[in-house]
This record gives structure tokens, C-alpha cells and sequence, in this order.
């Protein structure tokens, strides 16, 4: 037996007894004529003491010899302790120690493995396996097991099913670039990693499986982000006869239950936004609705007079920031700086300062009278003292360059407090979205959504109108879940295809087998999917999911700790018929 206790249960209930501990050592101080030793694990640590007057002169030598990180196992008996440390629950106690065995013995680390430590992202990330070891990264772990527990046990409480689907399967065009996976036995044929197991779920559905729910690694071949790493993890649900208010009343059920049961929230409202109105109010599809701060409209009251720039533009908005009138010229330059970063790409930014009494200054006086900037005040919902920030340009750019202008101020304000939760669901998105460059319509979300109850006849007269039956739910500005209700009718799906500018042939090849399965008695079927990776985060108060994964990759997407992707030898790649061109 290697321990009779864990190093964060001991207590002064266990004063006098024996205990044997192991673990690695957090550190050592040694006064010569005694040592402490603290030693860790998960759970905790313990205090040991080491004094030439009860402790064997050949273990006080062995005890001098430990280093950080050392793994050591203890015999000993737990014992009051003279100088107690409110700050860990076992400083009431430590334990004397009459044996120790050194289990392995530890080079410096490269890093301090504590709280508060001197390692860079990098050299962590080099390292994960010494930085698990540390209570913050080792909680957000611990912390993403718990919200995966409490997942599983409402999914389950609700009669849903956990099946797997299969990791090596057929490339598809659902949006992302697939990672592909060549085939030995198959020359020249790739199997691809799922984006999502989207097509899986439904055919379960076909199944009867009727409630399907998984926790499932997923790839997409993307650019990187904070908040996004290619291989991630879902909560994957599918359910058959359902409606659309159907699927929201189960999972903001899931939601409030995360909540309550991870964080202690209770929440009783989910306001319903359409994706027309978060557009028009917040400038993107996951608005954050812990603060105000709505889009105003300017064109009908900027539009009128001779600058220039206003009268060109197909879009004039702007927001009303709470107190900004005490801002400086000097500040108001560095925000319009900010605003003109390649990161958010706006030319430039007119402000309103709406003074104490009533009145108005502006840098574009010269063309505004007072009458004409209270009327901004109006559509901004501007007071006395805020600043009014407004941006022009073409709407599909101006409104996601507002939208961060309006999350940068709310963060500089103190807005965004993370033990605030306010979600939402935004519906009713466009099926379709335009690509510019082409002129072709593709799928919003995938091409098996359904649209809305009435609107398939608008696919061959305004396809850009046809609303989808989808829904995403949204948390704090982030978006955590997103599904829709499917097309269950081949004919309907044949259409659907036709629209995305598939022929027959590349349809059938692409998904014959799930136009098959539909003339079997497919139910109306719809689901959702959480990232798991995201909602963690969220829940946890971070914005960020590295530290909520075992084994992130970095923002090349690589894994600095095992050195990944790498080359693979010319016998391996001869096996797979594989040739490399790389000059």
C-alpha cells in the first residue's frame, strides 16, 4: 500500500495515528538541526517534519537529499502542528516522519510549479505534464470532469442514449477543411476525421434510437484561436419527433441545471433574439446581454447635411458609451487608433461628447448642429455624460467592427463580470449565406437543415430570404450550442442539394447513403450541439480553453510537447502510396 491517506485530508481528528503518504515534494526547508517538507498531490498537501532529536541521523541525511519534484513515499504519526496555516485545510496538523523511501528522484523543473509561476504559455505547453501539477490547471481539468458528470447525468435523466459513432469516415463538405486519414489497404483513398458525427446522429434517428446524446472529439482543419483548437470535444444530441420548441425547452433545461448544480445560479429567463435583430442591435449573431450599449441607426439623422463620408456609406451606427464624455482628446485618439488595428479594419471613428448640461461636442461640428447630434443621442440611447462612438462603411463590415469596438469598451468598463450568466437563443438564421466573391449560395450551418415551416417555395425566387429552422444558444457573448431541425424527406434534401449547387451525381456520391436511409421511414428528427471545450470555459469564468484541456495545441496547431505534426518515414509513406513534393 502506497498511501493510507491522501495529502489534503488529514485533520486534527487524526492526531496520534499512523498514516503512510506519498506524493512529490512542493518544496523543503531545512534548519539544519530540523527540515519540513511539503508534499503534494492532487488532493492536497501535507506538512512533514524531520528533527535530529526523534528522526534516525541516516533518514535526516536522506531528507536533506530531497528536491522539488522528488517522488517520496512517508511513514508516520500525525501530530499537532506549533505554527498552523489557515491557508490549506491540513494546516492543522503535520505529520513526523519514522520512515521515508525516495520513489524517484527529480531533475530541477523548468518552471516553478506553483500558483503563481515564472513559465511562459510556451515552455508550459512544452511541459504540460509539470504544469498539470499545478492547482490551476489541475482544478480546470477537475472542473471540466464535473461538468461532464452533470451532462451525462441530465442527458440520462431525460432518457437520452450515449452511442458512439465512428472517428474514420468519409470526407464532406460541411464547411471547414477535413483533417484526412489515408487508407494502406485502400490505395490512393482517404478516410476523413469527423467535423461533427452530424450525419451518424440522424441515421440513429432513422434507427429509432430516438434520444442520442454523445461527448465526442471532433476536427476541423481551421485557423486558430483562443477559443479554438482542431480537435475538439461536443456535446452531440439528436432527438426524433421533435419540433423546434421542443429541443430549446431540453437543453435550456440542461443549461439551468449546469448552472445551478456547477456555479449555484439559477436562472429563469431565455430571451428569444432573431438573428435580424442581433445583427441589427449588436453587430453579431452571440451578443453579450449583460450590459447595454445597443447599436442606434444614424443614416435617416446623419445622411442629410454635406459630409461626405456619412453620405456615401450604406450603414451609419454607432453606440453610447456609459460615462464616456470625461475621456480626454488623447484617450478618444487612442480608441480611434484602436478601432483602425487591422484587427477590427475601420477607417476611422466620429464621436459625440454629451456634456453634463445638455449639450453636445463633436468632432464633426463644422457639418452637425446641436439639434441634429441630440437626435443621435435619441437613437443611441446616449445620457448626459456618455460618448457617443459611431463608424460608417459598408454594413456587412461596419456592424462586426462596431461589435468589437462595443466588447473592447464593455471589458475597459468592468461590464463583463464572469459570475454573470446571461444566455439566450438566437433563431431563425438565414438557410443560405451569400459568398460574395463567387456569387453561390452555401449553408449557414450544414446542409441537412430544414427551413422554416412554409418557406421551401422561396429557394427558387429569393433564396438569400429563406430563414433556417436553427437555433444557437448563446452565453456571455460566446456561442455554446447550435442545431436545427433537419430535413427528414428525400425530395426535400434532393432540393436542398440542388440549391448548393450540387448535381445528382456529386449528391449521390456524397451522401447516397443518407438519401437512402430517408426512404426507410425517416422521422422528423433535431438536435444541438454544445462545445464542451467553450461551455467549460465559460462556467469557469475564462474565456479562453487551454488551460480546460489535458493536451492543447498551440496557436500553429501544434503539440510543442510531443513535437506534432511530424514527418513520417519513406517506408510508411511508400506502405500508404503516398509520394511528398516539398522543395
Amino acid at each position: 500500500m502506497y498511501r493510507s491517506h491522501n495529502n489534503g485530508e488529514l485533520r486534527a481528528t487524526h492526531i496520534n495515528k499512523e498514516v503512510t503518504l506519498a506524493g512529490w515534494v512542493q518544496k523543503s526547508r531545512d534548519k539544519g538541526f530540523m527540515i519540513w517538507v511539503d508534499l503534494r498531490d492532487r488532493y492536497g498537501i501535507t506538512q512533514l517534519i524531520f528533527d535530529e532529536e526523534r528522526t534516525p541521523a541516516e533518514m535526516m541525511e536522506k531528507a536533506k537529499s530531497l528536491g522539488r519534484e522528488f517522488v517520496i513515499q512517508i511513514t508516520g504519526t500525525v501530530i499537532e502542528r506549533e505554527s498552523k496555516n489557515n491557508k490549506i485545510p491540513t494546516g492543522a496538523i503535520e505529520v513526523l516522519v519514522n520512515k521515508l523511501e525516495i520513489l524517484n528522484t527529480a531533475i530541477l523543473p523548468p518552471f516553478t510549479i506553483e500558483d503563481e509561476t515564472d513559465g511562459g504559455e510556451e515552455l508550459r505547453m512544452k511541459y504540460r505534464y509539470l504544469d498539470i501539477r499545478r492547482n490551476p490547471v489541475k482544478n480546470s481539468l477537475m472542473f471540466r470532469h464535473k461538468v461532464a458528470m452533470e451532462v451525462r447525468k441530465y442527458l440520462s435523466d431525460q432518457e437520452f442514449i450515449e452511442v458512439e459513432t465512428p472517428y474514420l469516415i468519409k470526407s464532406t463538405p460541411e464547411g471547414a477543411r477535413d483533417f484526412v486519414v489515408p487508407s494502406r489497404m485502400n490505395e490512393g483513398q482517404f478516410y476523413a476525421l469527423p467535423q461533427s458525427p452530424q450525419t451518424f446522429k440522424q441515421l440513429l434517428m432513422v434507427g429509432g434510437m430516438d434520444k442520442y446524446f454523445q461527448i465526442v472529439k471532433c476536427f476541423r482543419d481551421e485557423d486558430l484561436r483562443a477559443d479554438r483548437q482542431p480537435e475538439f470535444t461536443q456535446i452531440d444530441c439528436e432527438m426524433a419527433f421533435v419540433e423546434q420548441e421542443d429541443i430549446l425547452n431540453i437543453f435550456e433545461g440542461l443549461t439551468r441545471h449546469l448552472l445551478k448544480e456547477i456555479n449555484g445560479v439559477e436562472i429563469e429567463k431565455f430571451p428569444r433574439m432573431l438573428f435580424d435583430d442581433a445583427m441589427r442591435l449588436y453587430g453579431n449573431d452571440k451578443p453579450d446581454i449583460r450590459f447595454g450599449m445597443e447599436f442606434g441607426e444614424l443614416n435617416d439623422v446623419a445622411q442629410h447635411k454635406d459630409f461626405k463620408v456619412f453620405n456615401e456609406a450604406e450603414l451609419v451606427v454607432g453606440i453610447a458609451v456609459p460615462g464616456g464624455a470625461s475621456y480626454t482628446r488623447k484617450e478618444i485618439d487612442k480608441l480611434i487608433d484602436w478601432v483602425k488595428r487591422p484587427q477590427v479594419g475601420a477607417l476611422g471613428m466620429v464621436y459625440v461628447k454629451c456634456n453634463d448640461d445638455g449639450s453636445f461636442k463633436s468632432s464633426v461640428d463644422k457639418f452637425y448642429n446641436q439639434e441634429d447630434l441630440a437626435k443621435w443621442a435619441e437613437k443611441t440611447g446616449a445620457k448626459p455624460g456618455d460618448l457617443i462612438c459611431v463608424l460608417s462603411g459598408k454594413t456587412t463590415k461596419v456592424r462586426p467592427q462596431l461589435s468589437a469596438l462595443r466588447m473592447e469598451m464593455a471589458e475597459r468598463l468592468g461590464l463583463r463580470d464572469p459570475k454573470v450568466f446571461a444566455p439566450l437563443w438566437v433563431i431563425d438564421f438565414p438557410l443560405l449565406e451569400l459568398d460574395e466573391e463567387t456569387g453561390n449560395y452555401h449553408a449557414m450551418h450544414h446542409p441537412f437543415t430544414s427551413p422554416k415551416p412554409g418557406q421551401l417555395e422561396l429557394l427558387d425566387t429569393n433564396p438569400g430570404d429563406v430563414k433556417a429552422n436553427a437555433y444557437d444558444l448563446v452565453l456571455n457573448g460566446n456561442e455554446i450550442g447550435g442545431g436545427s431541425i433537419r430535413i427528414h424527406d428525400k425530395a426535400v434534401q434532393a432540393t436542398m442539394f440542388k440549391h448548393l449547387g450540387f448535381t445528382e451525381e456529386e449528391a449521390k456520391a456524397q451522401f447516397g447513403f443518407l438519401m437512402d436511409a430517408f426512404e426507410y421511414g425517416a422521422p422528423p428528427h433535431g438536435g444541438l450541439a454544445f462545445g464542451l471545450d467553450r461551455l467549460v470555459a465559460i462556467l469557469g469564468g475564462q474565456e479562453t480553453i487551454r488551460d480546460f484541456i489535458a493536451f492543447p495545441k498551440n496557436n500553429s496547431g501544434r503539440d510543442v510537447m510531443i513535437d506534432a505534426p511530424a514527418p513520417i518515414d519513406d517506408e510508411q509513406l511508400n506502405e500508404l502510396s503516398l509520394k511528398l513534393n516539398i522543395q
